[in-house]
């Protein structure tokens, strides 16, 4: 498994984005991601905007030139917005991975999310979505991080306060378990 062709886009949540922001290891997710077509979502900056008045790192994001903004404004975009809202909830919370699955889906991308929740409905409905995990593993396969770098990245992202499956001590094991590596 390794990181898509440049034509097959990745479409960011927010969480992955913020967490490697506020780590100051955004250079490094852009490193592993070269090559790789990275969008996001206006929903999405605007929570990073808002999140910045308490983290300030985030505006790292909003800066960062290798990554775009999937629009979300035709009448198709609008119905394909307003569909995951359905599937996915309306809160505020919700409202990122709803645009995200939006992009996904409408440009045949892959959605990057690490809300376990958010994962179970994309899935459910046919959509590719994958987290940080699957990220690292596919950089590590890729030549791009070792397992060890991507462990060093999984504990400075757990300092942040991002949930994730497994330490960075584990991530080798983790990955093998389920098939990353």
């Amino acid at each position: 498994m390794s990181l898509p062709r440049s034509d097959v886009s990745l479409v960011f949540d927010a969480m992955c984005l913020s967490h490697f922001a506020r780590a100051e290891r955004l250079d490094v997710l852009r490193d592993m991601l070269v090559g790789a077509s990275c969008l996001t979502t206006h929903v999405v900056r605007q929570e990073l905007r808002e999140g910045a008045r308490e983290h300030p790192l985030l505006r790292d994001v909003l800066d960062a030139d290798w990554l775009g903004v999937a629009r979300l404004d035709s009448l198709e975009e609008i119905g394909c917005f307003a569909k995951w809202v359905q599937r996915v909830g309306s809160s505020d919370r919700n409202l990122g991975e709803a645009s995200v699955f939006s992009a996904a889906e409408l440009r045949g991308g892959i959605a990057i999310t690490d809300d376990r929740d958010a994962v179970v409905v994309g899935r459910t409905h046919g959509l590719e979505v994958h987290g940080t995990v699957w990220l690292l593993a596919s950089a590590c396969q890729d030549g791009k991080i070792s397992e060890v770098g991507a462990g060093n990245i999984i504990d400075a992202l757990v300092m942040t306060g991002m949930r994730l499956p497994c330490s960075g001590a584990m991530f080798g094991c983790y990955a093998r378990r389920y098939g990353l590596l």
